[in-house]
């Protein structure tokens, strides 16, 4: 840790739920978890047809383990009830509205009171905090703002915290270097492949990447790793940290990691309790350290609580360093419904983003695409990859043997390889579509 660094950690005032014990802690989620349970039952006609259903009640709770025994809440839960049957309170009482994209099917809205609003900004200051940045920092906010929680929700906590925030939204990536050669912003927040794609755009202009005023990065909204961050941190040379969240739990700031420790994202557990279930045996809760799918339920939601939620993000939870009584998960390696399953062989596109970045000669930037050739059954992975600009064809030929050798190694399944010139694969203007499935339908 840089004394740059250290200094930045040891300023910082930290919110008392933030120090507390774990047993103090579990105590305050049980008392939440609680009455959010019975909050749901008795004003959301969902969540009192599930319980019912399953042949649970509110008052069956009477400790944290209790909360296996209660139904699961699923993205498709939210469609069925679009746009406003999971609110809790009156249309009045709603402060603002946000929803998902809608492109796999119909939009997931949620809504939020002015209590939620300001805990949300609370929670993404705490995390923005975390990750170094500090009060009368200048913020260059590049996660994309509407109904999108992004951008607005990390707005107001970087406003919440005291910082001067730019909102410059995502996309215009020749405007968002100028603003950040001219404003000099200290922290930027974006998602990772969006920022590789403004230091891909510094270099084509001949400017060092690592010239900027940039020191901090609170990167998320997608799975990135840890051979990522190297990336960025050598390239732009400032510290990047993950923040996490969903628009169905919150937002952005569901948890956050700390710059000191950089070991992954502690959960704000004062305001949500986290679970790990198998992915493929929902019924099997997992304990502290077995990688599966997390699941959320809310503590301190009022327009929208959220009883297990399955998140589909595969990833464990662990033990709490930098803020000792939350828990941290492990890195996202990506989603349950974005797991390829290639001859019987679990594979999702961190592990080859993982593999890919220890090999010099290749750049971060790179496509699957499935396909299952005329006349066959057997489906099959390409590997489209960029190599880097001073590589030569037969440097790249060979580096594309290794990566074929290294996935088949590692991953335990065959692939083809095909290696690019730079810049001729899309690029991210926020979140990037790493897969491409080209197989018949049906």
């Amino acid at each position: 840790m840089t004394q740059e660094t250290a200094a930045a950690t040891t300023d910082a005032v930290l919110d008392r739920e933030e120090t507390i014990s774990r047993d103090e802690l579990e105590a305050l989620q049980l008392s939440r978890l609680q009455h959010t349970v019975a909050y749901a039952y008795d004003r959301v006609p969902l969540y009192k047809r599930k319980f019912d259903e399953a042949g649970v009640h509110p008052t069956d709770l009477r400790e944290l383990s209790d909360l296996a025994k209660f139904p699961f809440t699923t993205k498709e839960d939210l469609r069925l009830e679009y746009p406003f049957g999971m609110f809790a309170v009156p249309q009045s009482e709603v402060a603002r509205i946000h929803a998902s994209s809608g492109t796999t099917g119909r939009a997931t809205v949620v809504g939020y009171t002015k209590k939620d609003l300001a805990d949300w900004a609370k929670l993404v200051a705490r995390s923005l905090r975390a990750s170094g940045v500090r009060p009368g920092m200048k913020v260059h906010n590049a996660y994309g703002y509407g109904l999108f929680t992004g951008g607005m929700g990390a707005h107001a906590g970087a406003e919440a915290l005291g910082c001067t925030v730019i909102p410059i939204s995502g996309g215009q990536t020749e405007r968002q270097i100028t603003l950040i050669q001219d404003f000099k912003p200290d922290a930027i927040l974006a998602t990772p492949t969006y920022l590789l794609t403004i230091a891909d755009a510094m270099i084509k202009q001949g400017i060092d990447p690592a010239s900027t005023s940039l020191k901090y990065a609170v990167l998320g909204a997608e799975p990135w790793t840890e051979e990522m961050r190297h990336e960025l941190e050598t390239i732009m040379n400032l510290k990047a940290c993950d923040i996490y969240g969903l628009s169905e739990v919150m937002g952005p700031g569901v948890a956050g990691e700390a710059v000191e420790t950089q070991d992954g994202s502690h959960i704000w557990e004062d305001h949500f309790r986290p679970e790990i279930i198998d992915a493929f045996d929902p019924t099997v809760v997992l304990g502290d350290g077995e990688p599966g799918e997390l699941v959320f339920t809310s503590l301190t939601k009022e327009a929208l609580p959220i009883i297990r939620y399955r998140t589909k993000d595969l990833t464990r939870l662990l033990p709490g360093t930098a803020r000792p009584a939350h828990r941290r998960m492990g890195r996202i390696t990506g989603r349950s419904d974005d797991m390829i399953i290639l001859r019987g062989v679990n594979l999702v596109p961190s592990q080859i983003e993982e593999i890919a970045l220890r090999i010099p000669e290749l750049s971060p930037h790179f496509q699957l695409e499935l396909t299952r050739p005329g006349g066959t059954r057997m489906d099959q992975l390409t590997v489209k990859i960029e190599r880097r600009d001073a590589v030569t064809i037969e440097g790249a030929s060979a580096a594309a043997r290794v990566l074929q050798q290294q996935i088949k190694i590692h991953v335990g399944s065959s692939c083809t390889v095909d290696v690019v010139e730079p810049g001729s694969l899309e690029r991210s203007n926020g979140k990037l579509r790493r897969i491409y499935d080209m197989r018949p339908k049906g």
